[in-house]
């Protein structure tokens, strides 16, 4: 009789194994964007918005609200993280980009 509990018991074990799965990790659940190249417009909506509210890299709010004005305005899905990236590369590596934006909104202002 012993054997026949061990036997049920291995069993039990095994069943439990195969109905729960090991639990996902956090970079298979996150969203994925593609990385895609932002239009001139695109960066001139994002430069304005972060401009406008004095961003200075923290302010996680200011950021959401530049994702939904792309997603409304352009129909584009990007991640905090790019556009974070986006908005430092602008800064410290493409000063005449930067430069011609900043005219843009100067004139449309």
């Amino acid at each position: 009789m012993g054997e026949s509990e061990q036997v049920s018991d291995n069993y039990t074990n095994e069943e439990e194994e195969e109905e729960s799965p090991e639990p996902e990790t956090s970079r298979s659940r996150r969203r994925r964007f593609k990385a895609s190249n932002m239009s001139f417009g695109e960066v001139l909506e994002m430069v304005d918005i972060l401009k406008r509210a004095d961003y200075d890299g923290k302010k996680a709010k200011i950021m959401a609200k530049v994702v939904k004005s792309l997603h409304r305005n352009f129909g584009v899905r990007r991640s905090k993280d790019q556009l974070r990236k986006r908005w430092s590369d602008l800064k410290l590596k493409e000063h005449e980009q930067y430069r011609k934006i900043w005219r843009v909104l100067q004139k449309s202002k």
